[in-house]
């Protein structure tokens, strides 16, 4: 209980250093929002410190924040974080199997809508189909979303694609890098994967209970290992400096938020339209490998279900519902 409370009143004070935008906020002023003694004030400020951040303190002025650590603690994803709803409620942890499976965990339980879990280095990442996800310590965006729409279960695939979207725009916002979408769920950059998205349900056969979003991205890796290297890279490789994963979070849970409410309120129109705009195989040929077979053919965009339509060399349109794709170089 006592550490809750410690997490609530850690949220208030970053928040009222966002708000200050930079500038000094005196302890007093401090005192008053979070309703606890100065002497308090400078304990949290020391557990800030303690973090990495770099705080001034000046004689009748006050805090303020200089500079924040690189890492995506609970802390440094709070401040600055421009949502409603969603990761307001953060389990930030150093090392874990997967945030999946601990997200998993912790929809069973009544956690809000929009807690996020997140943590600096995966042991047993994965993603589609079992597959192993390459996860060091302090370089990538290993979180796990969790959504608790009132949709029925055929509606989970759209939240792939209105992830990608918000991902992509992130980091597009963030980097000034264009990544493109190769449905159903992989994010790239120059033909090489950055980003990876899982997304996987508790329900029963009407009704969504909870969606959980995984999310790996390859943020600041200088370097994969040999299997890796020609089909894997990193934003920080593609622009040649390092990312702030902090600030790529915010965005990413900013844009999630935003199409989260567009979806439910007006529908997947303009999302797949988002969608189609950055997606990489939209009117090439592909090689379409699905647990029943091979197809190739043109994709000819996705449904508002989020169903790949492939129209095959003897005209027939194929409804993909999940396969591995290739896209015909001279296609």
């Amino acid at each position: 209980m006592a550490e809750s409370v410690q997490s609530s009143v850690r949220q208030q004070l970053l928040a009222a250093f966002s708000k200050a935008d930079g500038e000094f906020v005196s302890g007093q002023a401090l005192a008053e929002i979070l309703g606890c003694s100065r002497t308090a004030i400078w304990k949290h400020i020391e557990a800030l410190r303690q973090e990495g951040f770099e705080l001034e303190a000046v004689r009748k002025k006050g805090y303020r924040i200089l500079t924040k650590p690189d890492k995506v603690t609970e802390n440094e994803i709070l401040i600055g974080l421009q949502t409603n709803w969603l990761g307001k409620e953060i389990v930030s942890l150093e090392t874990t199997e997967s945030t999946q499976k601990e997200a998993h965990r912790l929809a069973q339980e009544p956690f809000k809508e929009g807690t996020v879990v997140i943590a600096e280095e995966q042991t047993a990442g994965r993603g589609r189909m079992t597959r192993a996800w390459h996860s060091p310590k302090y370089t990538g965006v290993w979180m796990s979303v969790i959504l608790k729409p009132s949709l029925p279960p055929y509606k989970a695939p759209q939240f792939t694609l209105i992830t990608a979207v918000a991902i992509v725009e992130a980091i597009i916002d963030v980097t000034g890098l264009r990544p493109e979408i190769k449905w159903p769920n992989d994010i790239l950059l120059n033909g090489k994967k950055i980003t990876g998205i899982l997304t996987e349900l508790q329900a029963d056969a009407d009704q969504i209970h909870s969606i959980i979003i995984g999310i790996g991205i390859n943020v600041n890796q200088k370097e994969f290992p040999d299997e890796l290297k020609d089909i894997a890279t990193s934003l920080a490789i593609e622009k040649g400096e390092p990312v702030s994963r902090s600030q790529l979070v915010q965005e990413i849970l900013k844009n999630i938020e935003t199409y989260y409410h567009v979806y439910m309120k007006e529908g997947f129109a303009d999302i797949k339209k988002r969608w189609e705009k950055y997606a990489l195989s939209i009117g090439k040929k592909i090689t379409a490998r699905t647990v029943t077979g091979v197809i190739r053919g043109k994709a000819l965009g996705i449904t508002e279900e989020g169903v790949l339509k492939l129209l095959d060399e003897e005209g027939t349109i194929h409804d993909i519902y999940s396969a591995d794709i290739e896209i015909d170089q001279k296609g």
